[in-house]
């Protein structure tokens, strides 16, 4: 069956759409009346927010006396004052230097120290209370790893509506697989799909998911070249689509503007996908050396999810016991390697499954990789700003960049593990 001949589905907001999304969100109406400076009134659609000029912004706030620290340049700045207007960075520094405005909620950080939001670049946010749990975890921003359903790109709206409920996402929509299972019911343009017997392969039906992704507004397309090493039955080193498969699906996605994050274990997976062109390579366990240098020149990102595969030690299953022992050890060092050879490395948590771990857990398995303290920072922070587009916009506190803050208990330079347990998260401007 071809579907090629099928005209790409409408990216117009339709009737359909906006159920979809109703639905994506059903539940949260209570969290949104309780929101900072939420009315009794509705929330607004994207689109009627747009139309009548009253999207949400951010709130005022003064973070003061804390010890601030740039992950940028290392700088570490004692009693230092933030200043936050409309959610955006105003002024940041020494107190000295910092002109603080009358009238405006001041959060005493004394004692604590003071870093930008962290970034969690790949996880799968499935539920409102996920991504509420995310953001108090300290991830103030986010990349999805993909949803059944589209509910990523209902988590983006929210969090754009309210912004102390969500992080900011960059969403990916659905996977491109062979099997869709029941994601086939995710869209009404992917029914005919169902009728292919070789399933998601061919260059038509590829382009179609994709096509259809691109439609429902995604920022990111996620695909595989390798099956999941967190299912006992699967092999996570079979290969399940070619390097020119990976290509189309690289190629339709850039016609939309949109980079891809490619979820690969095996070392001829890995290298497939970045000679496709992905954007980033997801786990990467058996990524070999070569591969890492043609990474690094291509401006590939590496995000071994380490927290991940990890977790499998100890799994009553002995098969998944074994590739966590197996996989984490290979994975550190692939880590390591890729920090020494330049390649852009970053920190995702991949939680899904209802279960989110704090991204400062990977920062702490960034560390045990090898990397200074202050680098495995820079994984979460401006490493994933960059990866994620929004360089200048996170990843620091400084004039210009989004009020997205973490209060500290401790020193993150002299031990990681602080950052697992945040003592106060702000996002735009509002304390969580």
């Amino acid at each position: 069956m071809c579907v090629e001949n099928c005209p790409p589905p409408s990216n117009r907001l339709t009737r359909r759409g906006v159920l979809a999304g109703a639905a994506a969100l059903a539940g949260t109406a209570a969290a949104l009346a309780a929101a900072p400076g939420a009315s009794a009134a509705a929330p607004m659609t994207r689109a009627s927010a747009a139309r009548s000029g009253n999207a949400p912004r951010g709130g005022d706030l003064v973070i003061d006396g804390g010890t601030l620290l740039d992950p940028a340049t290392g700088e570490v700045t004692e009693d230092a004052v933030v200043v936050i207007r409309d959610g955006v960075v105003r002024a940041a520094g020494k107190r000295k230097n910092v002109d603080v405005p009358a009238g405006v909620t001041v959060l005493d950080a004394h004692g604590q120290w003071v870093l930008p939001g962290l970034v969690d670049s790949h996880i799968h946010l499935n539920t409102a209370a996920e991504a509420a749990k995310t953001l108090a975890l300290g991830a103030t921003t986010a990349r999805s790893g993909s949803t059944n359903f589209y509910q990523d790109i209902a988590v983006r709206e929210l969090s754009r509506q309210a912004p102390g409920l969500a992080p900011r996402l960059r969403a990916s929509g659905i996977f491109v697989t062979p099997d869709l299972g029941d994601t086939i019911l995710a869209d009404p343009d992917l029914t005919p799909l169902a009728r292919l017997k070789g399933g998601v392969t061919s260059t038509e039906a590829l382009r179609r998911v994709v096509e259809v992704n691109l439609a429902r507004g995604v920022d990111t397309v996620k695909t595989r070249v390798n099956p999941r090493a967190g299912l006992a039955e699967q092999d996570p080193l079979e290969q399940v689509y070619s390097r020119e498969q990976l290509s189309t699906i690289v190629a339709t996605a850039r016609r939309g503007g949109k980079d891809v994050l490619c979820h690969s274990y095996s070392e001829k997976g890995c290298h497939d996908a970045v000679m496709a062109g992905v954007k980033s390579v997801e786990h990467g366990a058996f990524i070999s050396e070569r591969t890492l240098h043609e990474m690094r020149r291509r401006g590939t990102y590496f995000t071994p999810t380490m927290v991940a595969i990890g977790g499998m030690i100890g799994d009553p299953d002995p098969v998944l016991d074994e590739r966590g022992r197996t996989y984490l050890p290979k994975l550190k060092a692939a880590a390591k390697l890729a920090h020494e050879l330049g390649v852009g490395l970053v920190s995702g948590t991949d939680s899904s499954g209802g279960s989110v771990e704090p991204i400062g857990a990977e920062i702490e398995m960034m560390y045990s990789a090898g990397l200074s303290a202050l680098d495995a920072i820079r994984t979460a922070t401006t490493n994933a700003a960059r990866l994620l587009g929004f360089e200048g916009k996170v990843g620091r506190l400084a004039r210009g960049y989004a009020g997205d803050a973490i209060l500290l208990s401790g020193d993150p330079l002299a031990d990681v593990s602080v950052l697992k347990k945040p003592v106060r998260v702000v996002r735009t401007g509002v304390a969580v």
